[in-house]
């Protein structure tokens, strides 16, 4: 399947990731991951092994579009956490004591 990533077209197929995959140790997946066979690796270290490019020439949502189409699961950070905690409970962890007010 021809998928572009880094503005750089490339022919992908499923068994060609999974036999560029094999041997390569995951990275700790904090962000983006894709899961190949039973391990889950960061979309960035996919799109280094498969690209041969540095993880600076790419973001990871073109990873994670990539590795969709060829149907692997891809996990992507949810919004609320990539945003960061911004709400009463944060503020009451800097401040022991004080009384804490969440809404739902």
């Amino acid at each position: 399947m021809r998928c572009v990533i880094a503005r750089f077209p490339f022919e992908l197929t499923r068994g060609g990731v999974l036999e560029s995959m094999k041997g390569v140790k995951p990275e700790p997946a904090t962000g983006e991951s894709v899961i190949i066979g039973r391990r889950h690796y960061p979309a960035k270290q996919v799109g280094q092994v498969i690209t041969r490019q540095d993880r600076r020439d790419f973001s990871a949502a073109e990873v994670l579009r990539a590795m969709a189409r060829l149907g692997f699961t891809c996990r992507a950070v949810p919004k609320a956490a990539s945003a960061g905690m911004d709400g009463p409970v944060r503020h009451a962890a800097a401040m022991p004591g004080t009384p804490v007010t969440v809404s739902v």
